[in-house]
């Protein structure tokens, strides 16, 4: 499994809007230019951050997005799931029924626990704990 570059870039657009100022809302160009993201690419992540609650756009030429949340309520599952949708190490884990051993088989039960732990861990990684880190690293 590998989180897929769309969902990077989201997590990189949702950091570059976590660090600015709650009344300001950059506009995408320049979140693309800045975090190196193709501009049309961008487009479409933007799309599906808003429609999955986490920013708020507005368009004109004072338009640009922010966050729709608190940072210490949006976590990196929030941003991941948006993008790629539900987390998935195997099909098993999302329907035993789809693999021919079902729920006798011996991996079965290793891909739901690991699933469950990486789930747990992006659920309680927030972008305010990012930030924090962010701030660690520079120092």
């Amino acid at each position: 499994m590998q989180i897929t570059r769309q969902a990077d870039y989201a997590l990189r657009t949702m950091l570059y809007l976590a660090r600015q100022e709650p009344d300001r809302q950059p506009p995408t160009r320049k979140i693309a230019e800045e975090m190196l993201i193709p501009a049309s690419f961008l487009a479409k992540i933007v799309s599906q951050l808003a429609v999955a609650g986490l920013i708020n756009t507005s368009r004109g030429a004072r338009g640009g997005i922010n966050l729709a949340k608190s940072t210490n309520l949006i976590s990196v599952y929030d941003v991941v799931v948006a993008i790629d949708g539900p987390i998935r190490l195997n099909d098993c884990t999302g329907d035993p029924e789809s693999c021919p051993f079902g729920e006798t088989c011996p991996i079965h039960e290793i891909w739901c626990e690991a699933e469950a732990l990486l789930v747990a861990k992006l659920m309680k990684t927030t972008l305010a704990e990012l930030l924090e880190r962010e701030e660690k690293y520079r120092k």
